[in-house]
């Protein structure tokens, strides 16, 4: 119908040059979807390594006086982008007063040369000032500079993080000459109130050798202390006390506490009489401060060692090779109460026998449980030698790690001459 019909397919849809077959029609639109779909994921990518570096780039021409801003631009200056970009002219007018010098000389160089340059200045932006950095670039032409491109960058933050690492050194340093400092006053105080032991201290009936150990960290010399006197009656006084804390104050009431006891020795009284006064004064003189102490005096005639303690480790006493704790009397804690006793405890030392009191910072550290400790320094302490006490001293100290890197120590041995022996 309608007279013959014309051939679905023309020949010269085989010819070179000819219309495009479906297929290929389908290939090529597929490519340009693919290749906006790539340009679409460019551009936000592009768009959010922007935000994420705080920078956008910039355009202004300078013979125009056109300008182009990537959208980043905008949100550092705190623009809106219906009111276009800021011309170079009137750029200055957002740039602090103290920095204009800095804009000048950018904007000067780089239409001199070829060569990228950067600057760094503040801009107001609202209430805020905000810290930018300008890399620009000219654009050439054949005359010269025909425009400067470049890129804009918001380093608030880093100048701010800049800042507070400065003022954190130094306060840093601060901190650390007056921890020198502090320290250089602790020593001085803990020198003029404890004399330095040097050697040992050889009597009629015993030798005695004393040790100061302060601790590894400066920062924590504490209230340790020691005493040892001969009283008019012939006996000799023996004691050992730790202050709780560390610091100025603890020395500071190391010194009151130690103090009290040479002059309340002087009344002749027994030990457990000694502790129950210096518990008065803890108690209402040296507010929220604990204190442990061991009390004894060694008759020098009968050899017996009577003693007291608060809440202070037992000395160890080493006899025939063998060493362990003194089973301790009754007594708490200098400070903690006023209704409990103290007791008295004696035993009578025997020619050759040595008798180790200390403080706690010998056997405790963070690393290790008490008993560990005390264990270690009983073991140390089976080796001291009674003819050599200020030598054994320092092997006792090695046998059990060393100083303490936490804590102060104190310790001090008694040794028991033997019949015939000369001190």
């Amino acid at each position: 119908m309608g007279g013959p019909q014309p051939p679905l397919h023309s020949p010269d849809d085989q010819r070179p040059g000819g219309p495009m077959a479906a297929g290929e029609l389908l290939r090529q639109l597929a490519d340009q979807l693919q290749q906006r779909e790539a340009a679409d994921a460019l551009a936000v990518q592009l768009a959010h390594a922007q935000r994420l570096g705080n920078m956008g780039w910039a355009e202004w021409n300078l013979r125009t006086g056109a300008a182009a801003w990537s959208d980043h631009v905008y949100v550092i200056f705190g623009r809106d982008p219906s009111e276009g970009p800021i011309s170079l002219p009137d750029l200055a007018a957002y740039v602090e007063t103290t920095d204009l010098a800095a804009l000048d000389q950018l904007l000067w160089t780089v239409v001199q040369g070829v060569e990228p340059v950067q600057a760094e200045f503040r801009i107001r932006r609202g209430a805020e000032l905000r810290n930018l950095r300008v890399v620009l670039e000219p654009l050439m032409g054949a005359g010269g500079p025909t425009g400067v491109h470049g890129v804009v960058q918001d380093i608030t933050g880093r100048r701010r993080a800049e800042r507070i690492m400065t003022e954190s050194r130094r306060q840093l340093l601060e901190a650390r000459e007056r921890a020198a400092e502090e320290r250089h006053v602790m020593i001085a105080m803990r020198e003029a109130i404890l004399p330095e032991p040097i050697g040992c201290l050889d009597l009629p009936q015993a030798r005695v050798a004393v040790r100061y150990v302060p601790a590894g960290n400066s920062a924590n010399l504490g209230g340790d202390w020691f005493e040892v006197a001969g009283l008019p009656d012939g006996r000799l006084l023996l004691a050992i006390g730790d202050v709780s804390g560390h610091g100025l104050p603890a020395i500071a009431h190391m010194a009151q506490l130690r103090h009290a006891l040479i002059g309340l020795t002087m009344t002749g009284q027994p030990a457990d009489q000694l502790l129950r006064w210096l518990n008065e004064l803890v108690l209402h003189r040296l507010a929220e401060t604990t204190a442990t102490a061991v009390i004894g005096h060694l008759d020098t005639a009968t050899n017996v060692f009577t003693w007291g303690q608060a809440g202070h480790l037992a000395p160890i006493l080493v006899r025939d090779g063998t060493a362990k704790q003194l089973d301790p009397p009754h007594g708490v804690l200098l400070g903690a109460t006023g209704e409990q006793p103290y007791e008295l405890a004696s035993i009578e030392l025997l020619p050759d026998d040595l008798l180790l009191l200390f403080t706690d910072g010998l056997v405790e550290r963070r690393t290790r449980d008490l008993d560990e400790g005390l264990a270690l320094a009983v073991a140390a302490a089976r080796e001291l030698p009674a003819y050599d006490l200020d030598a054994g001293l320092d092997r006792l100290l090695a046998g059990i790690g060393g100083p303490n890197p936490e804590d102060d120590a104190c310790l001090l041995a008694v040794g028991v001459v033997g019949p015939g022996v000369r001190p």
